[in-house]
């Protein structure tokens, strides 16, 4: 395995970190025995990096892989949608307590589409700057699937770290493609920013191109880590191949293939409408009284599944 420092925070992680979102109830729907026993054999495999979120509902999983080594070894980043200092300060001892911690490595404001975002959610990131003063958080920073959203994080010296989508083919950035993504993270990286890319594979698009898709990524001089979704020990190590040797296993390479994940909406859907304002790619509409999906556009986020009141949405 191979570690770097994320930008200037001091923060040492492996060049692959582990996305936990497809453990999730939203997801997969792993057990908490079964998403914690995968984090631990990721980081036996030497993977010390894991993304979360408030809004994934899956804190326990790792609080249980936890005791299983010590605290310190485990680099844990998370997110939230926090926009006042009360919400920020939820938001942090939500964490704390879910997750059995003193602190938190990474805390990032989540989902930022741009400067104007940012300055919407500042007073949540004033706390979280009192917060890392005293120790409870390491480096702050934002995730975002715009462009906009690096060019505003650029402006921002306290924001340490970009959680941005990348995909050679570009899927899933908002506002822009795969060129001008670039463009902007390599401004980002010239800040002394530590730089940690999300979706790959586009969502699953890519599955049929995943070699080409983490040779393009581990090109890229000036990503720290590689975030991957992973909800069995097959992609693990599949994943940890692809992006340390650029091999995909023979071995693996039939069954993980045949796996295609897909946004399914259930047929009692009731039309409310939610997930279709909360989808930032524009993959869904009402029609005909219900959810429909556009898969072209879909990315497989899943953040959609989470406002369904009635749980009738999720990636299988």
């Amino acid at each position: 395995m191979k570690y770097s420092e994320l930008g200037n925070t001091g923060i040492i992680t492996s060049n692959i970190c582990f996305g936990s979102l497809t453990m999730t109830p939203f997801q997969s729907n792993l057990t908490v025995k079964e998403g914690a026993y995968l984090i631990e054999y990721a980081f036996d495999r030497g993977i010390n990096f894991i993304d979360t979120a408030q809004l994934y509902n899956n804190y326990n999983y790792i609080r249980e892989a936890l005791k299983g080594f010590s605290r310190n070894d485990l680099i844990i980043s998370t997110k939230s949608y926090a926009w006042n200092r009360r919400l920020a300060e939820e938001a942090l001892e939500e964490a704390l307590k879910e997750l059995s911690t003193d602190y938190i490595d990474i805390f990032l404001l989540h989902e930022q589409e741009s400067e104007l975002t940012i300055k919407g959610h500042y007073e949540a990131l004033e706390f979280f700057k009192e917060a890392k003063k005293r120790g409870y958080i390491r480096a702050l920073g934002l995730s975002t699937h715009r462009i906009s959203g690096v060019l505003g994080a650029n402006k921002y010296p306290e924001l340490e770290l970009i959680h941005p989508i990348l995909n050679k083919n570009g899927l899933g950035i908002g506002d822009g493609n795969v060129k001008e993504m670039i463009k902007a993270l390599k401004e980002s990286k010239k800040l002394g920013k530590g730089i940690y890319s999300m979706k790959p594979l586009g969502g699953g698009h890519l599955i049929k191109d995943i070699k080409e898709s983490f040779n393009f990524l581990n090109e890229l001089d000036f990503i720290d880590s590689i975030a991957v979704g992973m909800q069995s020990i097959e992609e693990i190590d599949c994943n940890i191949s692809l992006i340390n040797e650029g091999i995909y296993p023979e071995e693996l390479k039939e069954k993980l293939s045949l796996k295609q994940r897909k946004l399914i909406v259930e047929e009692y859907c009731t039309g409310c409408g939610n997930c279709v304002k909360r989808c930032n790619q524009d993959a869904l509409k009402i029609s005909n009284g219900i959810s429909t999906v556009d898969y072209n556009k879909c990315v497989l986020c899943g953040y959609c599944a989470t406002v369904c009141p009635d749980f009738y949405i999720k990636v299988v």
